[in-house]
């Protein structure tokens, strides 16, 4: 606490402890050293009272109030009163009397530089780590190939799926992993522990799904001589960042007889890939005019899949069944590649998956290669050091016994309000939840209930990492850096705290506690400053249940945009701290 100016001079000039009697226990007890008022305080001035002083009052002599002011104030740095005594407590000595704050202290806020902790272990360590990241980002571009990564990593390390269990009708105990997936979309594990899941899991909640483009259920055209895929954004995007840019396609297309059919096309060397076009600054006066918002229109972001038509002879032309194409040839010719390569129909669009993403591997930035370049790292670096984390506890001290059961939900849709059947909104999570107490013999509504109530939660998902670039719509002190460790946000939402989850001081206080234990280099920081925008997670929805939750992850930078921004010692940072929660005894 900084040391108070006269505005406050009606607060008591030193510290006294502070004693109640509690009648339960029928003892006193001694809380912390706290500033008590005064009405004796000879510091308060008269202008800022209006009357005198009591020792004025009084009538004391002039000389005897002289010697009194010369006595110093350890608490103002300014003149003395004299001490009231309370009863039933005794006075600190000086010495050892919380002192007010020196100049210079307030650097112990200032958080440090995660790469200066590091010894050559951790390095290799942390390298190892982020290639390892890199690889996932790189093999799910969707929620659909997230998923299929995760399982086929859990199932490595002994995870089973829980509705395979369920319907042999095992019974489950201390120490099992079990995952159950939703609609290939999204996904729930467990790790069984010691405690009855009454008492609660430590849970890690990330999203999986990312910012782009959809292609639209009947989206394939002709126009001006380009064949285009017609598509709907998805999330909140700046529409310009995406034209002229190499893109990618990637999704399922599913035939009217169940047959599935995975689409990954633009991602290997030889492979093509796609575009949005732009207009060329020399015609582009009327476009520059434009608000950003408006300089590319949704409607303009169709994508150019091909532009060479297909070739017929005069007397396939003249054929009743070849007219249409003849009149659309290069959309013809598409349909031909499209048939050839996937067996697919132009009808098969309608029950189609197909995303738009940027084309290329997520890279390592900066001469010093201490950044990672990629897309889809909201909210993917925070899945993928939660899924590390759960497979990873427990290593570093031999295997010990879990206390609470350990679980990490990875869901879909995030990015567009947490809904439908694969969000967070969706009773996927607690129906999970339902399903394994049953194989543990624990199941009932009102043990659900009690379960989901007592747990705690990170809501694992990225912060605003300051930019130099826009200071100005920063709070720097209370801004998340790059390379300063993992961020806790205790309030999300924007401006005045809509759409928040304010996390508890007490749930704070804890998550403080069992990360300087470990040592977990961290940061708090809020998204921007509060009136120019904000943002939030899944934590406002699991915080329904009653259970502590708190937003925390990884600063970004290019947040939202084709091409995010990492700090390879956060991504480490955030999951070191993300298995010293995991190993946590909870609230």
């Amino acid at each position: 606490m900084e040391q108070p100016d006269s505005r406050y001079c009606h607060v008591r000039c030193i510290f006294v402890p502070m004693t109640a009697y509690v009648h339960k226990e029928r003892k006193w007890r001694n809380v912390r050293y706290v500033p008590a008022l005064s009405v004796n305080c000879n510091c308060r001035k008269k202008a800022r009272h209006g009357h005198s002083s009591k020792n004025e009052k009084r009538g004391m002599p002039q000389a005897q109030q002289k010697e009194r002011k010369e006595k110093a104030c350890p608490r103002h740095g300014r003149k003395s009163g004299r001490r009231r005594h309370v009863t039933g407590t005794t006075e600190k000595p000086d010495a050892e009397r919380d002192l007010p704050r020196q100049v210079g202290e307030e650097e112990k806020m200032e958080r440090k530089v995660t790469w200066e902790t590091y010894d050559a272990e951790h390095l290799e360590k942390l390298e190892k780590l982020n290639q390892e990241y890199r690889e996932f980002l790189d093999k799910g571009k969707t929620e659909r190939e997230c998923i299929d990564t995760i399982v086929n990593t859990i199932e490595a390390e002994g995870y089973r799926e829980l509705e395979s269990l369920t319907a042999e009708g095992k019974k489950l105990q201390k120490g099992d992993k079990v995952y159950s997936v939703c609609m290939n979309k999204s996904i729930v594990m467990f790790q069984i522990g010691e405690q009855p899941m009454t008492e609660g899991m430590n849970i890690l909640g990330a999203h999986i799904d990312s910012p782009r483009m959809d292609v639209k259920q009947n989206p394939l055209y002709e126009d001006g001589g380009f064949a285009y895929l017609d598509t709907h954004y998805y999330g909140g995007v700046k529409k310009y960042q995406w034209v002229a840019l190499p893109l990618a396609l990637h999704g399922v297309v599913v035939k009217k007889d169940g047959t599935t059919i995975e689409v990954n096309v633009g991602e290997n060397e030889d492979d093509p890939v796609f575009f949005v076009s732009d207009l060329l600054i020399h015609l582009a006066g009327e476009q520059m005019e434009k608000k950003a918002a408006k300089v590319i229109e949704g409607e303009a972001l169709d994508l150019i899949v091909g532009s060479k038509p297909i070739v017929l002879s005069k007397e396939e032309k003249e054929k009743d069944e070849n007219k249409e194409k003849a009149k659309e040839a290069v959309k013809a010719s598409i349909l031909d590649i499209l048939k050839e390569s996937y067996d697919m129909e132009e009808e098969d669009f309608l029950s189609a998956e197909l995303e738009i993403v940027p084309a290329g591997k997520a890279r390592e930035a900066g001469f010093d290669r201490s950044m990672i370049l990629g897309y889809g790292q909201d909210d993917r670096v925070c899945a993928f050091t939660s899924m590390r984390a759960m497979l990873d506890v427990g290593r570093m001290e031999g295997e010990p016994s879990i206390k609470k059961t350990l679980c990490c939900i990875l869901v879909d849709k995030e990015e567009i309000g947490s809904v439908g059947a694969t969000g967070m909104h969706s009773r996927f999570f607690e129906n999970a939840v339902a399903e394994l107490m049953n194989l543990t013999g624990e199941y009932s509504e009102l043990n659900v209930r009690r379960c989901l109530a007592n747990c705690c939660m990170l809501s694992s998902d990225v912060s605003a990492g300051f930019d130099p670039s826009y200071a100005s719509c920063f709070e720097k002190k209370n801004a998340a850096f790059l390379g300063k460790g993992m961020v806790f946000n205790k309030f999300t939402g924007s401006r005045g705290k809509s759409g928040s989850n304010d996390a508890n001081a007490e749930y704070i206080a804890y998550l403080r506690k069992i990360m300087d234990e470990k040592g977990i280099v961290y940061q708090t920081a809020e998204l921007g400053k509060v009136d120019v925008g904000g943002g939030g997670t899944i934590a406002y929805i699991l915080a329904e249940y009653g259970m502590n939750v708190i937003d925390s992850g990884v600063p970004v930078l290019n947040m939202h945009a084709p091409w995010e921004a990492t700090s390879k010692a956060d991504v480490y940072e955030t999951y070191r701290g993300y298995i010293a929660f995991a190993e946590g005894a909870g609230m």
